[in-house]
């Protein structure tokens, strides 16, 4: 039997051409032990375009989220819906294209996201802007409330944050093509 599988993902860009996408897993939902992590460097899917991020971050992501393997719940940094009428955002994409239940965790208010539950986490007087799919905005919200990390970022989103951006390394070394775009871009 496979053992479940929760992961946080972020997506940096290197250039106009090319994104790091990386992901944190664990096997319970808190993140209180990193079961793996992984980083790709693949090229950037389309060019921003205001409410239409996915088509960007989605393609990198495609990367690091596994296709099967007990996959219960994915994080991404961002909205899963920019506004109370349910309009899609990254989050939705993800949840449609792999049918488990997200968590979107943004640091900054979206201005139509008026939905967002507001989550507070160590001494913080800012706080994180959760929604969800595939469950309540409530739960989502608990569970980044009890996220491992005793600041305002819980530990593992600050973890593939880090991996995106390059400045730590996964525990999974890049491929020969990914040092190639890596070695292209100086970074």
């Amino acid at each position: 039997m496979t053992e479940p599988l929760f992961i946080a993902v972020d997506v940096h860009y290197l250039d106009e051409g090319v994104a790091r996408a990386a992901a944190v897993a664990a096997c319970e939902p808190a993140f209180s032990r990193v079961a793996w992590t992984r980083a790709a460097v693949v090229p950037a899917g389309a060019s921003y375009v205001p409410g239409e991020f996915y088509l960007r971050e989605l393609p990198p992501l495609r990367a690091v989220i596994p296709a099967d393997g007990g996959l219960c719940l994915i994080m991404v940094d961002g909205y899963v819906d920019l506004d109370p009428d349910g309009r899609p955002g990254l989050g939705a994409h993800v949840h449609a294209e792999f049918g488990v239940p997200v968590i979107g965790v943004a640091k900054t208010a979206f201005r139509d996201a008026s939905h967002a539950a507001r989550v507070f986490r160590g001494r913080s007087s800012r706080p994180l802007y959760v929604t969800a799919a595939g469950m309540a905005v409530t739960e989502a919200a608990a569970v980044v409330s009890e996220m491992a990390g005793q600041f305002r970022i819980p530990d593992a989103l600050k973890l593939t944050d880090r991996l995106a951006r390059g400045l730590e390394l996964p525990a999974q070394p890049p491929s020969a093509s990914e040092r190639q775009l890596i070695r292209r871009v100086g970074r």
